[in-house]
């Protein structure tokens, strides 16, 4: 399940900076390939992070993940001509992506959408100590 869809973006950015971004033939609209793969690269990033903490795919995608995915995905369109505010937003998305990875940030998902849960210690499983305290005594 995508994070965004077209009309995310478009509702979020406006058509008119989609098709600037996106028209790289000079036909005034909306290049779907180049948008598609800019949203496959968001989700991919996205989901480095979540990966971790979450089972995925989502059941359902909390808002605050489609704003987060917009903000990428517009980043990764601009290539290499980012303007500073779109680079910020960019930059916020991944730090709060990283504070849901380490868990100070929750996602708001209830327990039957997937949430890992991560507590307590390792538990080991192995045979008993060869070397002790006791048998090496005197050594």
């Amino acid at each position: 399940m995508p994070y965004a869809t077209t009309q995310d973006l478009i509702d979020r950015f406006a058509e008119a900076e989609l098709i600037q971004l996106t028209d790289r033939t000079g036909a005034g609209v909306i290049d779907t390939d180049v948008l598609d793969r800019a949203l496959v690269d968001a989700d991919g990033e996205i989901d480095g992070y979540l990966s971790g903490r979450y089972a995925l795919p989502l059941a359902a995608v909390p808002p605050v993940l489609v704003r987060v995915a917009c903000d990428i995905t517009r980043y990764h369109l601009y290539d290499d001509a980012v303007v500073d505010q779109v680079r910020t937003r960019y930059e916020d998305a991944r730090r709060y992506l990283e504070s849901v990875a380490t868990g100070k940030v929750q996602l708001g998902l209830p327990a039957s959408a997937g949430a890992v849960t991560v507590s307590g210690s390792p538990e080991v499983d192995a045979p008993a100590r060869i070397f002790t305290g006791d048998t090496l005594e005197g050594f």
